[in-house]
C-alpha cells in the first residue's frame, strides 16, 4: 500500500473527530477497560505499551503489553482492568532500538511530560463545570484582548496574589477585579500547553520561558499548577481558571504553537512517525520557517487532522473561547480554513487569529500559506496589523527608530489603514502604507490592532529607546496617544498586560527567557501612575459603549468613517451619521503627535469633549463650538455632537 493510499484510507475510515485523535495516539479510559491507539509509519513492525505504577524512569513495576496491528500503521491495545493512576509509554520500533513516547495526543502526563498518565477526565472537572457558559460575543470587534503570561501577571510580591505565577492566580478576587475594572473581555494567555524548557520537578527554583517550545500539545503546562507531580492537578486548576474568568464575563484565548516543536529528535511526532510531520527542503534538509530549527507540515493529512483535533479538544474539554496561532504564516491556507469550518460547527463566536508571517523561508509555496497578504483567503480568521504598529512606534527591525508617536514623517497613511481595519477604503492611499500595497482583509474583524505585545519591547521601553531623556510626562502622553489609536480603530483591539500600569522590561527586546525581574508586572505602578490605568479603562469603556468604534462590516466602515484634512503629524477622522447605530450622531477623533497644539477644521456645531488632555469622561469634559477643534500637544481629542 502506498503512503497516498494509506492516508486516503485513513481519512475515509475516520468519520468522527474523536476517533481521529485516538487513532493518532491517544488513550480511552473507563473503569472496566482502557484502550490505547497509535498511528505510526507503515514500516513499523512492532509497538508495545509500557505500563508502570510511577512516573519514574527507574520504575521496577513496568509491564509490557504488545499492541495489535489493525491496519497499515495503525495499532490498538485494550487492557480489561481499571488502569486509573497508571503511567504509560508507547514503545515504537522505528528501528532496532524503540522510541518511547506518550504519543502525539496525550491528554495527561507526569512531571515534564515524559510519560502519559491514565486519568478519568471527569475527576478533573471543578464543581459546576458542566454548567460553565462561554461569555456572549456578538461580533469579534466587540472583543478587547489582554495578552498575558502567567508569571508576569502575578509573580511579583506587589501583586498581592496568593498563587503567584499559577493558573489559580486568575481565580483570585483581586486579579478578577483588576481585569473587570480595566474592562477587557478576553484574556489571551501565552502558551499554556506542556512545554519543554522549564523543569517542572524544580518548583522551588525560579524558571522562566514564554513557552513557545511545544512538547505535549494537549496537556496544560505543569509549572503553572500547584502540583506538577499529580497529573490531574494541572488539568483541574486550568479549568478552575477558565471557569472563574467565564463567571467574570471574560473569554479565554489560548496561544497555540503548531508550527514547530521544541526539537526534532526528541519530539513525540518524530518518535511516532519519523520525518512525516516536518517539512524538508528540496535538498532533503529540515526546513526552518519557524526560526526554531524545524517547521511542521500542516498540509499533510495527519498533521492537518492533528491540528483540527487539538483545537476541538481544547474547546470541548477546557471550554477555550479563541485561538491565537503562533507564526500562522507557516501553516497552509487550506488547513486554517478547515479549522475555522470545524470550529464554526461548535460555536462561530470562537475567535481565531494569528501572526500573518513566518520567521524564515518555508518549504511550501508562499501563495498557499496563511500569510497576512493572503488573509482575504482565510474565512473569518484574523491577523495582526504590523502596518499600524510600526507606523505608530517604529519598525520591528530597529528598536531605536521611531514612528508617528515621536514625529517621524509620512506615517499617517499606515495609521489610517489600521483605523479602518485594513479594509479597502477610498480615502486610503495604499502606495503610502508601510508593508501592504492592497487591503488584506475582507472585514475589519480580520484585523488585530496593537502597538505592542510580548514579542518585542513593550511600549514604554520603545519610547525610551527612540526618545533619549524622555520625561515621565511625555512618556505617558505618547503612551496614551498610542493606545487611543488602537482602541478607536475598527477591528479587534489588543493590549499587552501591564501596559495599563506603565510596564517596562528594562529595555529587553526578546525577554522569552529573562528572569522575573525583567518580565514581572510591578503592581505598585498602579499607585505611581493612576492616570494611566484610568485612561485605559475609560477608553475601553468608551469603545464598548459606542458601536461606532466597532463596526463589524466593511461596507459600514466605508459608509460611516471618513478622514478629515489635518496637518502633518496629525490623523483625524469622523464617525458620521450614527455610525453603527450609535447614540452619538457624529464623532470626531483627532490624534496629534506634534509638540504643539494643532487645529482641525470640522463641520460647524456644538461638540462635547469626552477625551482630552489625557483624560476620559463619557459624560463630558466641556463644550466646543464652531468649526475648529484644537488638540493639545502629543494627545488625543474625541468629541461628539
Amino acid at each position: 500500500m502506498t503512503l497516498k493510499t494509506l492516508l486516503l484510507s485513513f481519512l475515509t475510515t475516520c468519520t468522527a473527530h474523536s476517533a481521529v485523535a485516538q487513532t493518532l495516539g491517544g488513550v480511552e479510559y473507563s473503569p472496566k477497560a482502557t484502550t490505547f491507539h497509535i498511528t505510526t509509519s507503515p514500516d513499523v513492525k512492532k509497538v508495545n505499551v509500557l505500563l508502570s505504577d510511577t512516573d519514574s524512569d527507574n520504575s521496577t513495576e513496568q509491564l509490557t503489553k504488545q499492541m495489535k496491528r489493525v491496519g497499515a500503521g495503525k495499532w490498538k491495545l485494550t487492557v480489561k482492568s481499571d488502569l486509573k493512576g497508571k503511567y504509560y509509554l508507547f514503545s515504537v520500533y522505528n528501528s532496532a532500538q524503540p522510541d518511547n513516547t506518550p504519543g502525539i495526543f496525550a491528554k495527561a502526563v507526569g512531571v515534564n511530560g515524559k510519560r502519559g498518565a491514565i486519568v478519568d477526565l471527569r475527576d478533573t472537572d471543578p464543581e459546576g463545570w458542566a454548567d460553565d457558559v462561554r461569555p456572549t460575543l456578538n461580533n469579534p470587534c466587540d472583543l478587547v484582548i489582554y495578552e498575558m503570561h502567567h508569571r508576569d501577571f502575578s509573580v511579583d510580591l506587589s501583586s498581592g496574589l496568593k498563587h503567584k505565577g499559577k493558573y489559580l492566580a486568575l481565580t483570585e478576587p483581586k486579579a478578577i477585579e483588576h481585569l473587570q475594572r480595566l474592562g477587557v473581555n478576553a484574556v489571551h494567555i501565552l502558551p499554556s500547553f506542556d512545554y519543554a524548557s522549564v523543569d517542572e520537578s524544580k518548583s522551588d527554583v525560579p524558571q522562566y520561558n514564554w513557552g513557545y517550545d511545544p512538547l505535549n500539545y494537549n496537556v496544560p503546562e505543569g509549572s503553572y499548577s500547584t502540583d506538577a507531580a499529580t497529573p490531574t492537578t494541572r488539568i483541574r486548576e486550568f479549568k478552575q481558571m477558565v471557569q472563574a474568568l467565564h463567571r467574570a464575563g471574560i473569554r479565554v484565548i489560548l496561544d497555540v504553537v503548531y508550527n514547530h516543536t521544541f526539537d526534532i529528535n526528541g519530539s513525540n511526532f518524530q518518535k511516532t512517525y519519523p520525518d512525516y510531520f516536518y517539512r524538508k527542503t528540496a535538498e532533503g534538509k529540515y526546513s526552518d520557517g519557524s526560526g526554531c530549527g524545524n517547521e511542521t507540515a500542516s498540509e499533510k493529512p495527519l498533521m492537518r487532522e492533528f491540528m483540527k483535533e487539538s483545537v476541538e479538544y481544547w474547546i470541548k474539554e477546557y471550554h477555550i473561547d479563541g485561538f491565537r496561532f503562533d507564526l500562522m504564516g507557516v501553516h497552509d491556507i487550506e488547513t486554517m480554513n478547515e479549522i475555522r469550518a470545524m470550529v464554526d460547527q461548535i460555536d462561530p463566536s470562537i475567535y481565531i487569529y494569528g501572526e500573518g508571517w513566518s520567521a524564515g523561508s518555508c518549504a511550501y509555496p508562499q501563495e498557499k500559506l496563511a500569510m497576512k497578504a493572503n488573509t482575504k483567503q482565510l474565512n473569518g480568521i484574523g491577523a495582526f496589523c504590523d502596518d499600524m504598529r510600526d507606523a505608530l512606534r517604529g519598525p520591528f527591525s530597529d528598536d531605536h527608530k521611531g514612528g508617528f508617536l515621536i514625529g517621524e514623517p509620512d506615517q499617517e497613511e499606515s495609521i489610517k489603514f489600521g483605523i479602518v481595519g485594513a479594509i479597502a477604503h477610498p480615502q486610503i492611499d495604499m502606495t503610502k502604507v508601510n508593508y501592504s500595497r492592497e487591503a488584506w482583509t475582507n472585514e475589519p474583524s480580520q484585523m488585530v490592532a496593537y502597538v505592542s505585545c510580548h514579542d518585542d519591547m513593550c511600549l514604554t521601553d520603545r519610547l525610551r529607546a527612540t526618545v533619549p531623556y524622555i520625561t515621565d510626562d511625555e512618556l505617558i502622553r505618547l503612551d496614551l496617544l498610542a493606545q487611543t489609536a488602537v482602541l478607536t480603530s475598527q477591528g479587534v483591539p489588543f493590549i499587552l498586560s501591564g501596559e495599563e500600569m506603565l510596564r517596562d522590561k528594562k529595555s529587553v527586546h526578546n525577554s522569552f527567557r529573562s528572569p522575573d525581574s525583567i518580565n514581572r508586572l510591578d503592581w505598585n505602578n498602579l499607585k505611581r501612575y493612576p492616570q494611566v490605568f484610568d485612561y485605559y479603562a475609560g477608553l475601553i469603556a468608551l469603545r464598548k459603549a459606542h458601536p461606532a468604534f466597532r463596526m463589524g462590516k466593511a461596507e459600514e466602515v466605508r459608509k460611516h468613517l471618513e478622514f478629515v484634512d489635518a496637518p502633518k503629524g496629525v490623523v483625524a477622522f469622523r464617525l458620521k451619521d450614527n455610525a453603527g447605530g450609535d447614540a452619538w450622531r457624529n464623532i470626531y477623533v483627532v490624534l496629534n503627535s506634534q509638540k504643539t497644539p494643532q487645529n482641525v477644521k470640522v463641520a460647524e456645531g456644538s461638540y462635547t469633549k469626552v477625551v482630552a488632555n489625557g483624560k476620559v469622561n463619557a459624560e463630558g469634559l466641556g463644550l466646543i463650538s464652531g468649526t475648529t477643534l484644537t488638540v493639545a500637544p502629543q494627545s488625543a481629542l474625541i468629541v461628539h455632537d
